[in-house]
């Protein structure tokens, strides 16, 4: 939930990844797989053996605070909670909205929700935008916080 797409590096080899689940793509002129990542099964990689670069390499914040020392092993697996359980939420709140698209990143799917125009004689769907853009709001300053400093 944090990019939309992982973009390939020299030496990731694209052959392996098609063969492990992943559907690769052309973006801003390099292979690329979106995310949600197809190989990830809710708690492990899956196609880890053949893992690209990136994904080797990507440390997030609560990972590197944890491995120092500064945050507890239970701290740091209540933040990764906490984050899901707010994405779900907003999940939740854009089907409410009308967008089901799941295979879509959280932030394109935000987006096609605020660009359409809004029936003001529906309160309810303006109170439920309102809510949307506080909760998107509160989740990606968790992000930043707590995974991407």
């Amino acid at each position: 939930m944090l990019f939309a797409d992982v973009r390939l590096v020299k030496g990731d080899n694209a052959v392996l990844l098609e063969n492990s689940g992943l559907s690769l793509k052309s973006s801003r002129g390099k292979m690329a797989f979106d995310q949600h990542c197809a190989c990830f099964d809710g708690r492990l990689c899956t196609a880890y053996e053949h893992r690209p670069s990136r994904c080797r390499s990507f440390d997030c914040h609560t990972l590197k605070q944890a491995r120092a020392g500064e945050v507890t092993l239970a701290s740091a697996l209540k933040r990764i909670r906490d984050a899901r359980r707010e994405a779900e939420g907003i999940r939740a709140r854009l089907r409410s909205l009308g967008n089901t698209d799941e295979s879509l990143p959280l932030t394109q799917r935000y987006q096609a929700v605020m660009r359409e125009p809004m029936d003001l004689s529906q309160p309810e769907q303006a109170d439920q935008r309102g809510e949307l853009m506080m909760a998107v709001n509160d989740f990606m300053h968790r992000l930043h916080r707590d995974f991407l400093e």
